[in-house]
């Protein structure tokens, strides 16, 4: 028999991340002395009061099914987590918890966009939102990331893409993959086109605690943007816990309930122990102390990181203001970056993902992820040096 695969598949991308995380494991299995800097995830245990509180959940019989949008005294505690983080009275009906922030995109994209709309995307950005938006028959636009802007959105330049089939604007701040950070200005700008242009916007704020100098500023939490945003969150980055596999959002109630019937047809709803572990995160000192600790040690990371970098020859790394990543021009070494990447991989051992995975306008760039140990971001930086040196030599 021939299987026919159906045509939306072909729109699917994927994450590279972990198809060089893939290769790099296969390196490894054959001997190799693999620095991994590929993957977007804490390299901290998740807090062991957290892992705690969904052990008792399970032995107190937390293993059975839960209301499609969450546990409600969860949902209620997360509403009341968001209010804290964003300002916006936010209630349990507000909110939605699914297994996976990915989730909460795919299930906004359906519910609000119809085929042959458009939807504004950062670029470079998180590859998946061009993906679902792709997958579902609407065309992604994109909206340009410079280095010379520090990653921030233009909001004039933004202005120029809207057309009249312009539907949803995905926000990221702190940004994947370039760290950048949105100010309270730019944030009150896209709140006036927002409103302006009747859009939705898709606010994701997933790594919010991880914010270091200027802080984060939520784009859910200016005035008249709560009627029109979904506020896009986990427990992956923040408490360490990618594996636990629980987003949340919160957007207006009209929405919340079609997430639910989505969620109804598809996940059922999200691992009831996970749900209590939430609560753990949001609401104890503990899991607070463990998120500054974090923070701090990422600061103290990025800090020397950037310093090693900018060392080396035709590197042009900027200090992001959030998240766990670099995102240097390496134009200036003369390797394109899908070049540069392979060969740090292959040569020297060092997993790094070329910026143009991430979209056209990533080109010229890599991204390093710092959530490594010191030792190994010296190790990382040793090698790369080496490697570019080498090659400038035998150019």
């Amino acid at each position: 028999m021939t299987i026919r695969f159906a045509e939306r598949l072909s729109r699917l991308g994927t994450e590279s991340a972990f198809e060089v995380l893939a290769h790099a494991r296969r390196l490894e299995a054959e001997g190799r002395s693999i620095v991994h800097l590929e993957i977007g995830e804490p390299d901290f245990a998740t807090p062991d009061n957290i892992i705690d509180a969904a052990v008792r959940a399970m032995r107190e019989g937390a293993t059975h099914y839960t209301p499609a949008s969450g546990i409600r005294e969860v949902r209620e505690h997360t509403a009341a987590y968001v209010t804290r983080h964003t300002g916006v009275p936010t209630a349990f009906e507000n909110v939605v918890l699914t297994p996976g922030s990915k989730n909460l995109l795919l299930f906004a994209l359906l519910a609000l966009v119809e085929e042959g709309d458009e939807v504004i995307v950062p670029d470079p950005g998180y590859p998946i939102y061009r993906s679902l938006t792709e997958f579902i028959g609407a065309r992604a636009v994109s909206l340009p990331l410079r280095q010379e802007n520090d990653f921030r959105i233009d909001v004039g330049e933004l202005r120029g893409l809207i057309t009249p089939r312009t539907r949803m604007l995905v926000v990221n701040s702190p940004q994947n993959p370039t760290g950048g950070i949105l100010t309270r200005d730019d944030c009150e700008q896209l709140a006036s086109v927002a409103i302006e242009h009747d859009l939705i916007v898709l606010s994701d704020e997933i790594y919010n605690r991880l914010s270091y100098d200027a802080g984060h500023v939520s784009l859910y939490g200016i005035d008249g943007m709560a009627g029109r945003t979904i506020y896009m969150d986990g427990l992956s980055k923040a408490w360490a816990m990618c594996g636990w596999r629980l987003g949340f959002g919160a957007m207006p109630v009209e929405i919340a309930s079609k997430m639910d019937t989505l969620m109804i047809n598809s996940s059922s709803c999200a691992a009831a122990f996970t749900q209590w572990a939430a609560v753990e995160a949001f609401d104890s000192p503990e899991s607070d102390a463990a998120v500054t600790t974090m923070v701090a040690e990422f600061e103290r990371r990025r800090n020397r990181f950037v310093e090693l970098l900018n060392a080396i020859p035709g590197f042009d790394c900027r200090r992001p203001a959030g998240a766990f990543y670099v995102f240097p021009d390496i134009t200036a070494t003369g390797f394109t970056d899908r070049e540069l990447a392979g060969a740090l991989l292959d040569e020297v051992g060092v997993a790094v993902l070329p910026g143009s995975s991430f979209g056209n306008h990533g080109g010229g760039h890599i991204r390093l992820s710092y959530a490594a140990s010191i030792d190994n971001l010296e190790e990382a930086a040793r090698r790369i040096a080496q490697y570019v040196g080498a090659a400038a030599v035998a150019g």
